[in-house]
């Protein structure tokens, strides 16, 4: 079974919420990534995205972006960022998702990406710029390789498309909270459980919700009625701050921990 159906019905058995960080692979080095990773499972992570580092971003705000261009100053690539995830199995069983556009797979080779995602241990992929529908090789040779296609669903996403996004997502469907690129925001949309509720009128496949999620009272909150939460943003600008100090995996646990302990309290109070 891949890492992320088992891990979300583990949570889903424990009434429980998963909580899923987003960085940026090679922000600032991989070699601090693959730090940061094993501090992300030490603080109760259940599924690491990881961003691979992208010249003309579509979906990503600001910090984002800046993430991904200190990543490509040091020339970090797709192929390098599967080989990190190949040096993190020797230690590490936290699922894993690769975060990225088509551009870099279709450099790479849609058949060898999947081959090597899988012996490398990615568990998904989510293809920010590749909708369902436009995806037919890339779906298939994931498939094959059992790695999860996660698809993003939006609030403008009308009902026939939330239908076909729900049916092509394997792993969970990711459902961006606002319109726009990523980054934080002070509240959370009042649309977000009724379309969370939308999608899973549609499909069993486990639903997080991202894009604004930026502390513990906010995830706490999406906890209550989503299968998972999902916040980036707000780490990877703590990570561009911290840059390659020693303490900065220590620094990530210790900015994470409070929200994965918000998430899993969240899911216990709404699940009771």
């Amino acid at each position: 079974m891949n890492r992320i159906d088992a891990r979300f019905e583990l949570l889903a058995a424990q009434g429980d919420t998963a909580f899923i960080p987003y960085i940026t692979a090679g922000d600032p080095t991989l070699a601090m990534t693959h730090k940061i990773v094993l501090e992300l499972e030490r603080a109760g992570c259940d599924i690491v995205e990881l961003g691979v580092p992208f010249s003309d971003p579509i979906a990503d705000g600001v910090v984002n972006q800046e993430a991904a261009q200190r990543a490509l100053k040091h020339n970090v690539t797709l192929h390098d960022v599967v080989n990190l995830v190949r040096e993190i199995r020797k230690t590490s069983e936290i699922s894993i998702v690769l975060f990225t556009y088509y551009n870099p797979i279709l450099a790479y080779g849609v058949d060898t990406f999947a081959k090597d995602c899988a012996s490398a241990g990615v568990d998904g992929v989510l293809c920010v710029d590749l909708p369902p529908g436009e995806d037919a090789d890339y779906k298939r040779a994931l498939d094959a390789n059992g790695i999860a296609t996660i698809f993003l669903a939006a609030p403008t996403s009308p009902p026939d498309r939330i239908a076909l996004i729900a049916k092509s997502s394997t792993g969970f469907v990711y459902y961006v909270s606002r319109t726009g690129v990523t980054g934080e925001r002070a509240d959370i949309a009042t649309t977000v459980q009724g379309m969370v509720a939308s999608i899973k009128q549609h499909t069993s496949t486990p639903v997080a919700v991202g894009f604004g999620i930026s502390s513990p009272a906010q995830a706490m909150e999406v906890a209550g009625y989503a299968d998972g939460v999902i916040v980036g943003s707000a780490i990877v600008r703590l990570i561009g701050k911290s840059g390659e100090s020693l303490d900065t995996p220590k620094m990530i646990y210790e900015f994470v921990k409070p929200l994965v302990d918000a998430t899993k309290s969240g899911a216990t109070t709404a699940k009771v």
